[in-house]
């Protein structure tokens, strides 16, 4: 059971889009609401038990879906389930961001996990990418708030469930391309 909690948590939220899509058009959020809110509240509970640069990143995140659920229901406005994704970038951009003023940027953090001698050039590698990530969150942020504001849920759930997670994985993808090519130069500068 311990194991399910996260992967059925993490399916929710990647769902997330399609699942307030459906209950809003289907007239099926009063249960949804409760479900989601307490998946959000077992995330919240497994992150508390972590450890690792991300921890507070998935709290926040998880306390902001909890939130949203609660002023949906109490208000009985359930535009603010719309939020979800718009909340999600500010929080990841908020946690990137403020890396970049520490010593040590969220990247290399993550990236020290595998490689803790980690060379100058791959710090600065890492801050760039931290830079990277902060503008994405930037620009994915600001279209799923206008997809809010515009009021239209086909093109709301085709950014936020769709169009939003190719980009992530997009940038994921040639992130890791680009830093096998810079561990490849390195190795042979050595």
């Amino acid at each position: 059971m311990r194991g399910a909690i996260p992967l059925l948590t993490g399916l929710m939220l990647l769902a997330w889009p399609f699942l307030i899509g459906f209950g809003l058009t289907h007239n099926g959020l009063h249960w949804l609401l409760p479900l989601m809110a307490l998946l959000l509240l077992l995330r919240l509970r497994q992150a508390r038990q972590k450890r690792g640069p991300m921890r507070y990143a998935i709290q926040s995140v998880a306390l902001a879906g909890i939130a949203l659920c609660t002023a949906s229901a109490v208000l009985k406005a359930h535009q603010w389930l719309l939020l979800y994704p718009v909340v999600v970038n500010l929080v990841m951009l908020a946690v990137f961001g403020g890396s970049l003023w520490t010593a040590m940027p969220l990247v290399e953090r993550l990236a020290r996990l595998r490689e803790p001698n980690l060379p100058p050039e791959g710090v600065r590698y890492t801050r760039m990418v931290t830079r990277v990530w902060c503008g994405f969150f930037m620009v994915n942020g600001s279209v799923a708030l206008f997809t809010v504001l515009h009021g239209d849920m086909r093109l709301w759930t085709l950014w936020n469930g769709m169009i939003a997670y190719v980009l992530m994985g997009t940038l994921m993808a040639t992130e890791w391309l680009v830093r096998q090519r810079v561990i490849k130069k390195e190795k042979h500068n050595a």
